[in-house]
């Protein structure tokens, strides 16, 4: 099967900046680790930081961002108020996956 991307979308509670500091070292080590196991690709908050963060993965199913999300410090504390993945066609770009040739 063909690695494809995948976009996690979090939603977080009001006061995020104010809650995440005691689970902030947890989520970023096991973004870390997801990296260097070549699944998490790109991820951060938006600008307007209580509207969400995003995530972009590479894999073959969406199963590695539902193992992502059941192991986050964040999800896990009630930190992320709901949670969506979208499976992304990336056509354009370094790092695309179906690239388009014209």
């Amino acid at each position: 099967m063909a690695e494809k991307h995948f976009v996690l979308f979090y939603s977080y509670v009001p006061d995020i900046m104010e809650k995440r500091a005691p689970f902030r070292a947890g989520h970023l080590g096991l973004a870390n680790e997801a990296v260097k196991r070549g699944e998490l690709v790109l991820g951060g908050a938006f600008t307007e930081v209580a509207a969400g963060g995003m995530i972009i993965f590479k894999g073959e199913s969406d199963a590695v961002v539902k193992t992502f999300v059941d192991a986050d410090p964040y999800v896990k504390a009630g930190l992320v108020t709901g949670w969506r993945v979208q499976g992304w066609t990336t056509v354009i770009g370094e790092g695309a996956l179906t690239k388009v040739k014209l």
